[in-house]
């Protein structure tokens, strides 16, 4: 095939599927794969091809699937097929007010691997040919449920034959329609209205239109991929699994390329929004999801979940769950801590093992070492929250929010009830329940002052070890 991107008049891609297979109330084209719907990913190349006009023929679900196209491809235009009557059909509906001529590339709804270099190259085999038609096939290792490509002793197309309709010998063929067409447009508007539904579906097949092509004099080629999975189609939710596996493994592969060490790539899945620089490890059993985006030197995983995440140069995440929110610089995070949205970590900060944190600003150089919750906080430079801390920002109706100014140190097992305030350099007692402001440089100590019950353990659990044990330490039965 030629390498040069050549003019594209119209695009049309077919979308109108039940998916019935996919055993799913969410249409077919609307199931996600490496962070986008199937259907994105095949817009997003078709567009890439600069089409004079995109149209989709849409029908299952359709308020969803045209929202859906709106919002990705805003000057798409929709096309309804209320009847799924066959590809024939669909491409008679998209054909009805077509006002242009020229060449009109038509492709499925369900092929997220399409590449766009690979649409350009067949554009331009057909046109330096210049075909009437041209079909892109593929070799495929299992070709079941694929329709057959009919070639005579010359090589030329002769025919695509349905699986449904194939005979034991045409079933053996190995070369499948991958249902990506060029067409003139004049010459397929013509033969698309004498198709007949004599077959064993009762459907308008859009093959069918070849042979009426090359009966009236155009030129039919069959123009083979180098690359069959790349016309991988969905109709199941294991064919799903199939491509969403490739696509894991075609993303990380561009990332190790480009310099990020990918310790375990069968492990990592990392959607193709995702942004990582060069430098930045990845170790196994991590997601990097939606508009993560990785800095250099970074550490994330393992098993380590972000979604929405910027994760500025050098710092760490490990065995964690991060969901938009940002982790300055040299921060870490980790193992086993939540940071939920609004959650900002500054430069040099720390989430440590079993923290939650959420709607948050965490200063520079401030820790949050283990088994705290800090919710609806700003926190300064440089503080230390101690172990089994809890931010109280939740009165049973509403959020409230809590202050904690730089150099602060917050005893373990503090409760901050909010709204409340901790000043510069103050500190507050371990065990405190703090309800009022602590002034800078203070102690907040809130707490009753400790009773020891003497000989209580002898009295009320007489006959327990524990009653054997404090005897034999020179416990008596006297109280204070």
């Amino acid at each position: 095939m030629g390498k040069s991107l050549d003019a594209l008049d119209v695009a049309i891609v077919l979308a109108a599927g039940e998916g019935t297979r996919m055993k799913s109330k969410t249409p077919k084209v609307l199931h996600f794969i490496s962070g986008k719907a199937i259907i994105d990913h095949v817009l997003s190349q078709v567009i890439k091809l600069n089409p004079g006009e995109l149209r989709v023929v849409v029908g299952a679900g359709r308020e969803a699937v045209e929202s859906h196209v709106k919002q990705v491809a805003p000057k798409a235009i929709p096309v309804f097929q209320a009847e799924r009557n066959g590809t024939g059909h669909a491409v008679q509906l998209a054909l009805a007010d077509l006002k242009v001529s020229g060449t009109v590339l038509i492709c499925a709804g369900d092929t997220p691997l399409l590449r766009s270099e690979t649409l350009a190259q067949f554009i331009a085999a057909h046109n330096e040919a210049k075909n009437t038609v041209s079909v892109l096939t593929a070799e495929f290792p299992d070709p079941t449920g694929y329709g057959r490509i009919l070639r005579n002793e010359a090589g030329e197309i002769v025919a695509i034959v349905e699986e449904r309709d194939a005979s034991d010998e045409i079933k053996a063929i190995d070369e499948i329609n991958t249902g990506v067409y060029l067409f003139d447009i004049e010459s397929l508007r013509s033969s698309v209205t004498k198709l007949k539904s004599n077959n064993s579906q009762g459907e308008l097949y859009l093959t069918d239109v070849i042979a009426d092509i090359k009966a009236t004099g155009g030129k039919a080629a069959a123009i083979l991929s180098n690359d069959y999975s790349e016309t991988l189609g969905i109709n199941d939710r294991s064919q799903l699994a199939e491509c969403a596996a490739i696509m894991r493994d075609r993303i990380n592969y561009e990332h190790l390329l480009n310099g990020v060490e990918i310790i375990d790539p069968t492990t990592t899945w990392i959607d193709s929004s995702v942004k990582i620089e060069a430098d930045a490890t990845i170790f196994p059993e991590s997601w990097l999801a939606g508009t993560t985006t990785i800095g250099a030197n970074s550490i994330i995983g393992p098993r380590t979940t972000l979604m929405n995440v910027t994760v500025s140069t050098g710092a760490s995440i490990i065995e964690s769950n991060c969901v938009d929110c940002e982790v300055g610089s040299g921060a870490k995070v980790g193992p086993y801590s939540y940071l939920r949205a609004g959650t900002k970590l500054g430069a040099g900060a720390k989430a440590g093992a079993y923290v939650e944190i959420k709607n948050s600003t965490i200063g520079e150089g401030t820790k949050v070492p283990h088994l705290s919750y800090v919710g609806d906080a700003e926190i300064g430079s440089g503080s230390n929250i101690g172990a089994a801390t809890v931010f109280v920002n939740y009165d049973g109706v509403e959020k409230h929010k809590t202050k904690i100014g730089n150099e602060v140190r917050i005893g373990s097992d503090t409760m901050l009830v909010a709204p409340v305030s901790i000043g510069d350099g103050a500190y507050t007692a371990a065990g405190s329940v703090i309800t009022d402001n602590v002034p800078a440089g203070a102690m907040g100590v809130a707490r009753s002052k400790q009773r020891n019950i003497l000989g209580w353990v002898l009295r009320k659990r007489s006959g327990t070890k524990s009653a054997q044990a404090a005897k034999a330490a020179g416990a008596s039965e006297s109280s204070e």
